[in-house]
């Protein structure tokens, strides 16, 4: 089978492709994302994805390089990761109030063969009702710093959710199902 580089520092990331059984290494990606978009949260995500995965195959001589990325979009409004602790318990305080996409770009790059896969998906996301308080103790307690919507739904952020429509792993950061797809589009057999 072919090494398996998983470009991202997210242990979330990580957590998911080792419950499927995966072998991969990490290599965290230093790609510069595109912050904003003139087009579309699906294009921003997948361009970004794009972004991390060729920076990381340009690195390596033979492989597969698996790169996400994931935001937000509320009322408009496109929502990466917080910038301070403040930032954040602003995000988680919108989002409460707002249901909510969580979009993630993936992108799959066979180095050898010079091929480059990519999609997206989208779930939806409705929370409960936080209160300040509850958003400050959550803040201070867990770093919301490194999640795209200050939230974690596979950790402590579960407990602010009240219903999704559509894939869990996609609000975790990587839609297992599409991934799955991608890799066997390029003959990576998983099992």
């Amino acid at each position: 089978m072919a090494r398996i580089i998983l470009a991202s520092k997210s242990l979330a990331r990580q957590k998911v492709l080792r419950q499927i059984g995966l072998k991969f290494t990490v290599f965290s990606s230093k790609a510069k994302e595109i912050r904003l978009s003139k087009s579309n949260c699906s294009r921003l995500v997948i361009s970004n994805a794009r972004l991390k995965a060729e920076d990381a195959a340009g690195r390596f001589n033979k492989g597969i390089i698996i790169a996400a990325d994931t935001v937000v979009l509320a009322k408009g409004k496109i929502i990466g990761k917080p910038k301070n602790l403040k930032d954040a318990a602003r995000t988680l305080k919108f989002l409460c109030h707002n249901p909510h996409w969580v979009y993630t770009g993936l992108a799959v790059v066979d180095i050898a063969g010079s091929r480059v896969l990519t999609t997206y998906d989208k779930t939806k996301v409705y929370m409960c009702a936080l209160s300040d308080e509850d958003i400050e103790k959550y803040c201070r307690k867990f770093s919301p710093l490194d999640k795209a919507g200050s939230f974690d739904i596979q950790g402590p952020g579960a407990a602010f959710i009240d219903r999704i429509e559509g894939c869990f792993y996609n609000v975790v950061g990587l839609p297992l199902a599409k991934l799955i797809a991608l890799l066997k589009r390029l003959e990576v057999d998983i099992f």
